[in-house]
């Protein structure tokens, strides 16, 4: 990972527009620029792209779309940016937050209507955070079915993915302006190719141990839960050639992986009703401020480890979704007929944990205030029979990086824009703020989603600016 001069080079191949980058993010910058005209090339160094969209819940963050209309749910820009800036508290670069915000529903409304992306409006609950219905997801709730949907529209627009091609090496004049790039191939081969514009689209530095334990050691020992090409290039390669890069404590967790399993557990029975106890059958946090934070609650106990308890009722919420029923299948759910046999299930002194439920069940009749903070009451207490899933926290991917302007720009310190280079989703700083309390659900796929839209958009009206002016 290293910039070189561009002075001297002759370039194999010359694209338009180079896509660091296979994700979510890559591919609506590629279809954006498909539908300006232009014939970018999408540069993916695994065999078939997912990244971290794959390992997602698919889940978009949109505001006044149609599917919203439909069914009657008032969303606006306005509320949208409230929303992400409540929970970054106020740290999040004001002109990203309205850009991603405004973009949103139209963004969404073209993927479905021009590229039949298949999305629905998720219902029954809110996130953490969130004051509307507003989350998008293919019927499943899975990422991997998001990046099935965006490489059938890829395909269908005629746009070049190479595959199995790593880039090592950016080349550039010295005024910053990325001339071109270096690929290797698994047998060691490495081919040159030359573009007018550069969007980096590769994430963040989740899979890279140093970077994470320079920016945020209290991960360091976590399991990762994101894509191991997360190795921070777009970060390295940025910096060198002078760009500004913010808000690198910032990430998104999980406080709610099934373990030993490694399989993510919708945060949804929490919101409706479920809670988290520790080996000792105790609450310890509140369970509505969001799952990324929760992540480190959960670490801090005994073994890292908790147990989500709910009942019946969540257990056939849990099974609308594709992962819970997956880690239904592996053996992670236990099970007890009352608060005694659950607690012989999973290992829990039986006094404590009966007290728990007892002491969450009055709280949910209006008797008495939760010492952490939660409001029991919008939800049922849980009712035996109940059931446990043991789980940990995880790290899923980063939310700092490089600076950009609303149109998706890299920056430098002084606040000016580097010649041709963008960046989206988890390569360029993100809207959480700067630390884990700032993620609002959704935000990852919010910023790769649109971040790659206007990067593609912004690309398309400078390389049309710049053949115009070669003809002129």
């Amino acid at each position: 990972m290293s910039v070189l001069p561009a002075d001297g080079i002759e370039f194999e191949t010359e694209v338009p527009v180079a896509i660091v980058g296979g994700g979510a993010c890559g591919l609506v910058a590629a279809l954006t620029l498909a539908d300006a005209g232009l014939s970018p090339l999408v540069l993916e160094r695994d065999a078939l792209p997912s990244g971290s969209t794959g390992l997602s819940s698919g889940m978009i963050p949109a505001c006044g779309t149609a599917m919203q209309r439909e069914q009657g749910v008032e969303d606006t820009v306005e509320m949208l940016i409230h929303d992400v800036q409540a929970k970054a508290k106020g740290q999040a670069d004001p002109a990203i937050v309205r850009a991603v915000a405004a973009a949103s529903g139209p963004t969404v409304e073209w993927l479905v209507a021009e590229h039949g992306i298949e999305l629905t409006l998720v219902g029954g609950f809110l996130y953490p955070g969130f004051s509307a219905l507003r989350m998008h997801a293919p019927p499943s709730r899975q990422g991997a079915d998001l990046m099935a949907g965006l490489l059938r529209a890829s395909e269908a627009a005629g746009i070049d993915i190479m595959t199995n091609a790593t880039v090592t090496d950016l080349l550039a004049d010295s005024d910053g302006r990325v001339a071109g790039l270096t690929i290797q191939r698994p047998d060691g081969s490495r081919e040159m190719i030359g573009c007018q514009a550069l969007i980096l689209a590769c994430n963040g530095f989740g899979g890279n141990p140093a970077m994470v334990a320079e920016h945020i050691p209290e991960m360091t020992e976590a399991e990762y839960f994101g894509h191991p090409g997360n190795q921070g290039d777009a970060v390295v390669w940025g910096t060198a050639l002078g760009a500004d890069i913010r808000h690198m404590g910032a990430y998104q967790g999980h406080g709610s992986v099934a373990a030993p399993h490694g399989i993510l557990i919708t945060w949804a029975l929490m919101m409706n009703g479920g809670i988290q106890i520790n080996n000792r059958g105790q609450r310890f946090s509140n369970e509505h401020r969001g799952y990324s934070e929760q992540t480190v609650d959960v670490l801090a106990q005994p073994e890292g480890t908790a147990w989500l308890v709910f009942d019946d009722r969540l257990l056939a919420l849990g099974h609308e979704f594709e992962e819970f029923n997956e880690a239904e299948a592996a053996g992670a759910v236990r099970q007890g007929s009352d608060a005694a046999a659950l607690a012989e299930a999973i290992n829990v002194p039986a006094d404590v944990l009966a007290r728990t439920l007892a002491e969450t069940e009055k709280l949910a009749a209006g008797q008495g205030s939760d010492p952490f903070g939660r409001d029991f009451t919008s939800q049922p207490a849980l009712m035996a029979p109940y059931h446990a899933i043991k789980v940990t926290g995880a790290l899923f991917h980063t939310q700092g990086g490089l600076a950009i302007d609303a149109r998706a720009r890299v920056l430098r310190p002084d606040g000016s824009a580097l010649p041709n280079l963008y960046a989206g989703g988890g390569a360029a700083c993100g809207v959480s703020g700067s630390q884990v309390w700032g993620y609002l659900s959704g935000n990852g796929l919010l910023t790769a989603v649109n971040l790659g839209r206007l990067a593609g958009q912004a690309a398309a009206a400078q390389i049309g600016a710049t053949n115009m002016g070669d003809r002129s």
